[in-house]
């Protein structure tokens, strides 16, 4: 089973894998370890990944990229109308409200989803895994910036399925980056210890993220978040793009905005430069070729003029860093350490305004690209029943407060409550107890819409269905369990009404009046919820799941606080029964669409790979004509005549010049039948260049067993001792055989001399071996014959011998003492040293 976890960049994209020896960040077929995320689309097929990254420039209409932050947002969100002017390629609006993005595919306009795009460039991560660890990939974790919303989380999830992944977990990225620090930590302090504080920052291209963490040994609980969600390394690319237009326009009269690939070329420059400039403090040049109108442009830069120019972002860095302390209620003394990664990171400037802000050094112990998708990995291996990983659990939290609002037929008007507020517990469930006549709904939306990087709070709404009154007209009970899930996705995830059985008619009816108390109820239940929460945790740990609390009149099954006990008449059975529920989620790809897009994805996958079979199958007629082209004149020249040359090379430039031609853009099997025409005339040549190479050397093997067997035989007519045990019929076998396959290959090697190379050989190496090996069959049993054993004449034993000591042990002591019959059997070493002892 596959252990992968996924870094889901909104630049570029890692892949870790977990193995035998531990995690390994794998690399592409570029041998990369960074994967663009980048797609670029064509009339024959898609380019994802480094391939598609190269076409930024020449195809820039068709090659998408910084797509990430589209997931689950509507066309007309104000983020996606912001970023719409700086791309290249177009933003449309899709049936369903959500943001497609429109491109040339297979010569036709097509609209693809976000959840599509970001399955594409899965499909390319899960083909570059596979390849890595040579076997399928189904399970990942994947994942996501921690200030992402359901809606975002479930656009994710879509495109995990698109792909063909089973997605175990969406992780939040600096839980990913906590998870990867602190499993390989053997002095964390013990579980009834202070905890060991860490805050991670991870500030990447796109966004800024603050965590702070709470370890202890085998346990990790997320204490706060706090983020920036626009502040990464594309806004400091920004500062520097804007001071070059400006720049250029004054000093060339360029209007470089106006050129969308001039403008693309300009940000790849200004990013390069930037990088430079984290590591040189001195003025660096900008140039670049054939800007605009054949312009070439100059420019120079230096760090201390940027970060000026930067001024106003890093005032930014600071106020995360403030919120994150202030919601943990941790002073900067309890900080242990402080963890950066994150390309943007880099910066000396941001370094330095994150460890002035903590008076400590920060620190770089990890991988600042790759602790993201190493997070992933192991919280995969964790999951996977594949892997036994040290035990490690993770207690991440929820970034904005949940509530849920419903119709209360006591108010005759709309009731809400908080069920969970900022930074709790996750994955956690409640169950909320409502007392009620019909189905009704609950409405969950985040309730501090400020706080939340998204216009829409609203999450979804949940239509508890089949909801009837009791058998004697009062509210039946209906118990509702919400649950924020693994992936941080918020849902009801189960409803059932309680039922109750009375065995006696006298006994004392239910309290009906329960609509008046609902609201107090709810909330009662909310209150003692929230107060047995902590205990919970501790017992359930990362998979904490509360047990409903409720009030005397909640529940049939409680003794009953205002009754003594022996008032207790008779019996009251209860059961429950699961009740439907419908989702009706803000965000959300219907099911028959995500098939369609499973299946879409599906056949692009084969015509990416039909593709590709047509590419090769071209490559390899063009390779064939450079190749025979060249060896013509030179390996192959003594080897074909000068008529088969000539019309041979006339054959190669019609191909190479067909294949510029009619022949570019030709089925996979055209081009297979052009290279079978070809090798139909230099497969000839290639072979008879082959024998003369081979062909001596067959020669002089078989010369070699020749002498070696003629060597034998002149030795045993010469009498050796070596060979007189041979039988002279069998040498005479063995000289007969030597001598026929000496005349053979004197013939065959004068036949050889006399033919021209330009035509086939007389006898191939083949043939030469086949009777090398019959040589060699007939002779080496004879000649290898070893020489019968002679029994050595038996020496004389002395007749006291078979008295002797058993073993051959004894020496000239023990042999005397045994030449008497009746003396005593000759002592052993034991017994002759203990007598030793006792002398003086």
């Amino acid at each position: 089973m596959s252990v992968v976890g996924i870094d889901l960049g909104f630049q570029s994209c890692y892949i870790a894998v977990a193995r035998a020896g531990g995690i390994e960040t794998v690399a592409n077929e570029y041998s990369d370890r960074c994967t663009p995320s980048c797609i670029a689309f064509g009339p024959k097929n898609r380019s994802i990944g480094a391939a598609a990254k190269s076409q930024v420039i020449s195809n820039a209409k068709n090659t998408v990229q910084s797509f990430k932050r589209f997931h689950g947002r509507a066309f007309s969100d104000p983020f996606v109308q912001a970023e719409k002017t700086s791309l290249a390629y177009e933003l449309v609006q899709l049936p369903t409200g959500s943001t497609g993005i429109k491109v040339m595919y297979m010569e036709e306009e097509r609209n693809f989803t976000i959840e599509q795009m970001t399955g594409m460039l899965l499909t390319k991560l899960k083909e570059t895994a596979e390849n890595a660890l040579k076997k399928p990939v189904v399970d990942c974790v994947v994942s996501v910036p921690c200030f992402y919303t359901d809606a975002e989380r479930r656009s994710v999830m879509d495109a995990t399925q698109i792909a063909g992944l089973n997605c175990l977990r969406l992780i939040n990225e600096t839980t990913a980056v906590a998870l990867a620090y602190g499993i390989y930590k053997q002095d964390l302090p013990a579980l009834e210890e202070k905890p060991r504080n860490v805050v991670f920052v991870d500030m990447g291209h796109s966004a800024y993220q603050v965590s702070i963490c709470a370890f202890n040994k085998g346990k990790l609980k997320v204490l706060a978040t706090a983020f920036d969600t626009t502040l990464g390394g594309r806004k400091f690319d920004e500062v520097l793009v804007e001071y070059f237009c400006e720049e250029f326009g004054k000093k060339y009269k360029l209007d470089i905005k106006s050129k969308i690939r001039a403008l693309l070329r300009l940000y790849q420059e200004c990013e390069k430069l930037k990088k430079l400039m984290s590591a040189n403090a001195s003025d660096l040049p900008l140039n670049i070729e054939c800007f605009m109108n054949d312009i070439d442009v100059s420019g120079k830069m230096n760090r201390s003029k940027f970060l000026e120019m930067c001024d106003g972002l890093l005032a930014r860095v600071e106020a995360p860093l403030r919120s994150v302390l202030e919601q943990s209620k941790l002073k900067k003394e309890d900080i242990y350490a402080v963890e950066i990664v994150g390309g943007t990171t880099r910066i000396p400037a941001v370094k330095e305004k994150i460890s002035k802000f903590f008076g400590k050094e920060v620190s770089t112990t990890l991988n600042a690209d790759e602790a993201v998708a190493r997070g992933c990995a192991l919280q995969c291996a964790i999951l996977s029943p594949a892997f036994k990983v040290r035990e490690f659990s993770i207690t991440d939290l929820i970034p904005y407060p949940i509530s849920l609002r419903w119709n209360s037929p006591a108010e005759e008007g709309l009731s809400d409550c908080e069920v969970f507020p900022k930074n709790h517990a996750a994955p956690f469930s409640k169950v909320l107890t409502f007392y009620r006549k019909e189905p009704f709904t609950l409405e969950a939306y985040y309730s501090s819409p400020k706080e939340l990087p998204y216009p829409d709070p609203a999450i979804a709404h949940f239509l508890v269905q089949k909801v009837t009154p009791q058998t004697d007209g009062s509210s039946s009970k209906v118990k509702v369990k919400v649950r924020v899930n693994i992936h941080g996705i918020f849902s009801v995830s189960s409803a059932s009404l309680v039922e109750v059985h009375k065995s006696d008619e006298s006994e004392e009816p239910m309290e009906t009046d329960q609509h008046a108390k609902e609201e107090e109820k709810m909330q009662v239940d909310q209150e003692e919820q929230q107060k047995t929460e902590e205990q919970q945790q501790v017992q359930a740990e990362n998979k904490a799941e509360s047990e409903e609390m409720e009030t005397s009149q909640g529940d049939s099954k409680d003794k009953k606080v205002d009754q003594p006990p022996q008032a207790k008449k008779a019996k009251v059975k209860t059961t429950t029964v699961d009740l439907p529920i419908e989702n009706q989620l803000v965000w959300q790809i219907g099911k028959d669409m995500l098939n369609l897009f499973i299946e879409n994805e599906g056949k692009m996958i084969m015509q990416d790979k039909l593709e590709k079979e047509r590419n090769d199958a071209k490559n390899a007629v063009e390779e064939y004509v450079y190749e025979m082209r060249d060896k013509l004149c030179s390996i192959y020249e003594k080897f074909v005549s000068e008529d088969d040359r000539n019309s041979f090379t006339l054959m190669l430039e019609d191909t190479e010049n067909w294949l510029y031609e009619d022949g570019e853009d030709q089925p996979k099997q055209v081009y297979m039948d052009k290279l079978t025409e070809l090798k139909a005339l230099g497969q000839p040549i290639q072979a008879r260049f082959q024998e003369s190479e081979e062909r001596p050397k067959a020669f002089e093997e078989l010369g070699k067993q020749i002498q070696q067997y003629m060597k034998t035989v002149h030795a045993f007519k010469a009498k050796d001792e070596q060979y007189d045990h041979l039988d002279e019929a069998d040498v005479a076998k063995v000289e007969k055989s030597a001598n026929e396959a000496m005349e053979w290959m004197n013939n065959k090697l004068n036949l050889q001399n006399k033919r021209s190379l330009t035509l086939d050989p007389v006898i191939k190496a083949k043939d030469i071996q086949a009777k090398t090996k019959e040589l060699t069959s007939i002779c080496s049993p004879i000649v290898t014959k070893p020489k019968p054993k002679v029994e050595l004449p038996k020496e004389e034993q002395k007749p006291t011998e078979p008295n002797g000591p058993v073993e051959g042990q004894g020496d000239g002591s023990s042999g005397a003492q045994s030449a008497d019959p009746n003396a005593a059997p000759a002592p052993t070493a034991a017994e002759k040293k203990l007598p030793e002892m006792d002398i003086d």
